[in-house]
């Protein structure tokens, strides 16, 4: 079956050259003008990733994305003109999975919708269920709770948190963190992983700028945290790890070495 792209672009000579070339690649496609047409079109006919311009009349990149957040996890590859990193760490930060810089070459364009697209179609084949304090993660079902209030992630996000989560007590690399959740080519980009882990801890975090949970390990990477909740503990607390509900119950333990700073 053909992915769906939606193309978002003010340009018509943009929206045109990305629709033909992608449909030549054998995705379907189809286009909006603006954020307010787009989200007319993305409510109507669901589509499988969004090509989004910043730039835009009526309602432009930045206001679709705060927007559509809201009502769905569709994957998001930001387009814009801006070469400020500034410009493509708001959009990251307000949810978007990746960004590319015009001008850009429409090989590397495939290349990261690809990267995209199997991401999201990787991260539902997992039947795990984590518990770590007040947060619950099930893979299955792709949701999570903070004090067992429903928490909305996009792809990316609930796969940073599950392996945040695997790893607990141990810090991971900004390079494994990458080549693990976004793949091998984004190994250095360490902006898109930034954004994902602040837009995590607003959602999972009772205090994003203290974080209990997530911690960074200035200039290397990050750790999950696994936090003492009772003083007479004479051993780590456990981190619970369950299979589905048919499956035996697995806790295995993680002993947590060193305490990041946030």
């Amino acid at each position: 079956m053909k992915s769906t792209i939606l193309v978002i672009d003010d340009q018509s000579s943009v929206r045109q050259l990305l629709q033909e070339y992608l449909t030549e690649q054998g995705f379907k496609v189809y286009t909006a003008i603006d954020g307010q047409n787009a989200l007319y079109m993305a409510r109507h006919e669901p589509p499988d990733l969004i090509l989004l311009d910043i730039m835009m009349p009526k309602m432009d990149g930045y206001q679709f994305l705060r927007q559509y957040r809201q009502e769905r996890q569709t994957p998001i590859i930001i387009i814009t003109a801006r070469e400020e990193e500034t410009d493509a760490v708001l959009g990251l930060e307000l949810g978007a999975d990746d960004y590319v810089t015009k001008p850009f070459r429409m090989r590397e364009l495939v290349a990261r919708i690809q990267a995209v697209l199997r991401r999201n179609q990787g991260f539902s084949q997992r039947f795990e269920v984590y518990r770590q304090g007040d947060i619950l993660l099930d893979e299955q079902t792709h949701t999570v709770t903070v004090k067992e209030q429903p928490v909305s992630l996009t792809p990316i996000e609930f796969a940073l948190l599950v392996e945040l989560i695997r790893s607990a007590g141990r810090v991971r690399l900004h390079s494994d963190l990458l080549t693990t959740v976004w793949g091998a080519e984004y190994r250095d980009d360490v902006t898109v992983l930034r954004a994902a882990i602040y837009r995590l801890r607003h959602k999972v975090e009772p205090d994003p700028s203290n974080p209990n949970f997530i911690r960074t390990e200035s200039g290397i990477g990050y750790s999950f945290h696994i936090p003492d909740t009772a003083s007479n503990h004479t051993s780590p607390p456990a981190l619970e790890t369950f299979q589905n509900q048919n499956s035996p119950r697995l806790v295995p333990r993680f002993a947590v070495t060193g305490d990041g700073g946030a």
